[in-house]
């Protein structure tokens, strides 16, 4: 699906001149050719000069033309030009998109705060990858699943891809012109393909959401509460996996929880959700929710799966809501019934954050492979303390474990990079999407 183009600055290059192929002066630079005097002549055997007469100039070599820049290459030239005003081109882009059909305008929520970047940087990231397929197909085959819950249909594609290109030009002109918007284009038709083509084969297998009834809502601490639901149809996931949910209070909200348990054959699910200051969904779920409520479910989604073909041992960190997965994981492991080992760092700043620590002991008395180390950040004697990186270099050595991280964002980046600080490969850490998780935290 082409995405309609807009008219093009000349900013590529030199414009006209550049998308041509770089004539005057273009992407092609000119050797300056200085006046040459009279050659007085040499001697015709050797080609040397003659007694007393001056050397011949030696003729330079013409320049090298300057190679022509690919497809991404200009993709990332406009992402760096934007980068510093991304807020401005947002909001350029979702105006454009509603003053030019503004019947989208009800697929978005009310207030627009928390939404208002997704679509553009899910545009834009995927544009970065236009040269990793893989990556890429992996990467926008979940995001088309994902937008059949907001009722995105593929006839809504061409006008978010004029919106995207009509923001671009106006935002970009020092890159932008007639190659860049080609680029811009192609890869635009070629992610909304892609999202169209696997909403499609969704479609037959997977309705676009779940209505779920809250069975149970259970108070942990004050701002934290576990919460059951019973989906109204099955709904097929793995442990480590996490879904979007949709409260009725914010029509058009999601945000993204984990479950909290590995399956189970009554078909409920769990999640442990934290309000959060001006949370929309989180308050909603811990202070507002109750039982018979209803609320909505997307597909699951996530890669942070045990291997059961490994023998590999499990190194799994979890802080403070992040322990839910976690949970999950051990769940599973218990119920393949392969022995391995599992070490779970459970961290929290304080020691009362650790509200699911009881059953996290329960489960290590039950299992003589696993292992439970709680961590806080500033705790009394007795814990390990200084945070979860800190805690992780105290035991090891992990390099042939895989290793699972659920938790606040910063957790994760100073995990990540202790972890392959002291050996651990990075294909052996996994851990949810960084987006995604800051996304969870409203």
């Amino acid at each position: 699906m082409e995405a309609p183009t807009t008219p093009s600055a000349d900013g590529d290059g030199s414009g006209a001149a550049a998308a041509a192929g770089g004539q005057d002066g273009g992407w092609f630079g000119r050797g300056q050719t200085g006046a040459r005097g009279p050659q007085r002549p040499g001697h015709p055997e050797t080609g040397r000069s003659a007694p007393g007469s001056a050397r011949p100039a030696q003729r330079r070599p013409a320049p090298a033309a300057a190679a022509v820049p690919s497809a991404t290459e200009l993709l990332r030239r406009t992402m760096a030009e934007i980068e510093p005003i991304a807020d401005r081109v947002t909001s350029y882009f979702y105006a454009l998109l509603f003053l030019h059909h503004p019947g989208l305008r009800d697929l978005f929520p009310a207030a627009m705060d928390a939404q208002r970047d997704r679509l553009f940087k899910a545009l834009l990231t995927a544009a970065t990858h236009a040269d990793d397929p893989v990556t890429l197909t992996t990467y926008l085959t979940h995001l088309g699943r994902g937008h059949r819950k907001y009722g995105t249909l593929p006839q809504h594609y061409p006008a978010v891809g004029e919106a995207l290109i009509g923001a671009l030009a106006r935002h970009a002109p020092e890159t932008w012109g007639p190659r860049t918007e080609a680029a811009w284009v192609g890869a635009y038709t070629t992610i909304s393909q892609i999202m169209i083509d696997a909403a499609t084969e969704d479609e037959l297998r997977a309705p676009a959401w779940w209505q779920a009834e809250v069975v149970a809502h259970v108070m942990r601490t004050k701002d934290v509460a576990v919460v059951t639901v019973r989906p109204d149809g099955p709904y097929p996931f793995l442990a480590g996996q996490y879904t979007a949910l949709e409260t009725p209070w914010w029509p058009r909200v999601w945000r993204h929880y984990s479950f909290a348990s590995a399956p189970r054959s009554d078909g409920l699910l769990s999640f442990h959700v934290k309000a959060v200051p001006a949370g929309w969904v989180s308050n909603a779920l811990v202070h507002r929710a109750r039982t018979g409520d209803v609320i909505r479910l997307g597909p699951p989604t996530g890669s942070m799966t045990v291997d059961h073909t490994s023998d590999s041992g499990l190194l799994c960190l979890g802080g403070g809501t992040g322990i839910a997965p976690i949970k999950a994981l051990v769940e599973d492991v218990a119920q393949h019934g392969r022995l391995r080992s599992v070490d779970v760092f459970y961290g929290a700043r304080r020691d009362h954050g650790l509200y699911d620590i009881d059953t996290m002991l329960r489960l290590q008395q039950s299992h003589p492979w696993l292992s439970v180390h709680p961590v806080v950040d500033d705790g009394p004697v007795g814990l390990l303390s200084g945070g979860i990186p800190e805690a992780v270099r105290e035991f090891g050595p992990w390099h042939t474990y895989d290793a699972y991280l659920s938790g606040p964002p910063g957790m994760i980046r100073r995990s990540v990079d202790t972890l392959v600080g002291i050996g651990v490969p990075s294909h052996r850490i996994r851990h949810d999407s960084i987006e995604e998780l800051v996304g969870a935290t409203t």
